[in-house]
C-alpha cells in the first residue's frame, strides 16, 4: 500500500512541481522534501518517503491556501477589514480542506466571507445544487457572480446569510450580524468570480 501510495504520488509529479514553483520559498521546501522522498524511495525507506510526500503536499495545500486570500475583497466604503486567515487541513480531514477568511466592520456591523475549496466538496455539490432548488425553506435563490446562490434574512435581527456554489468545487459563504441584506448581497457580489473560477 505504502509503495502504490508513492507511485500515484510520483504520477502527479508535474502538477506538484508546478505548484511548487507559485512562491519561491514554497518553491525550496517542497523540491527538497520531494528529493528527500525520492532519496528513502531509492534506499527502502518508504515509511520516511511517505512522510516526506506528506510534507511537500502539505505545504502546496498552504500555498493555495494563501492564494485563496487574494480573491476576498477588499471592504467596501466606510467599511473595514481585518486580516485575511487561512486553513489547511490533511487529506484525511475531508479529502484535505482549503479555506479563506476575512472579517469586515462597520460599527456594530459585521461581516465574514470564507472561500472553502475541498475536494470533498465536488462530491456534495451535485446534492446542493438540487437541493438548493427543492428545499430552500426560509431562503431564497439568487444568482450572484453568475452562480448560484441562496440567500437567507431576518429582518428583525438584521442578521443573515449568502451561500454560493462556484464551478461545482468551491463554496463561498457570507454571514452578516446587524447589516442589511443588501449588504450582504454587495459583498457576495465583491468576490472576484472569474479568478475563482480558475482557482
Amino acid at each position: 500500500m505504502k509503495t502504490e501510495r508513492i507511485s500515484k504520488f510520483f504520477r502527479l509529479m508535474p502538477i506538484l512541481f508546478s505548484l511548487a514553483f507559485a512562491g519561491p520559498v514554497y518553491a525550496d521546501e517542497v523540491i527538497d522534501s520531494i528529493n528527500e522522498a525520492i532519496d528513502f524511495y531509492k534506499g527502502g525507506r518508504y515509511t520516511d518517503a511517505v512522510g516526506s510526500l506528506d510534507y511537500a503536499s502539505q505545504l502546496i495545500r498552504q500555498k493555495r491556501s494563501e492564494m485563496l486570500t487574494t480573491l476576498l475583497p477588499e471592504p467596501l466604503p466606510d467599511w473595514t477589514a481585518e486580516k485575511a486567515t487561512t486553513e489547511s487541513a490533511g487529506l484525511a480531514m475531508l479529502g484535505g480542506i482549503l479555506s479563506a477568511k476575512r472579517i469586515y466592520h462597520k460599527g456594530a456591523s459585521r461581516v465574514t466571507i470564507e472561500i472553502s475549496d475541498s475536494a470533498a466538496l465536488q462530491s456534495i455539490m451535485s446534492m446542493f445544487s438540487n437541493l438548493m432548488f427543492t428545499a430552500t425553506g426560509d431562503g431564497r435563490l439568487k444568482r450572484i457572480g453568475g452562480h448560484k446562490a441562496i440567500i437567507k434574512y431576518v429582518p428583525n435581527t438584521r442578521n443573515g446569510d449568502v451561500t454560493v456554489m462556484v464551478e461545482n468545487r468551491c463554496m463561498l459563504f457570507v454571514k452578516g450580524e446587524g447589516v442589511s441584506e443588501q449588504d450582504l448581497i454587495d459583498y457576495a457580489s465583491a468576490v472576484n468570480y472569474k479568478k475563482l473560477e480558475k482557482f
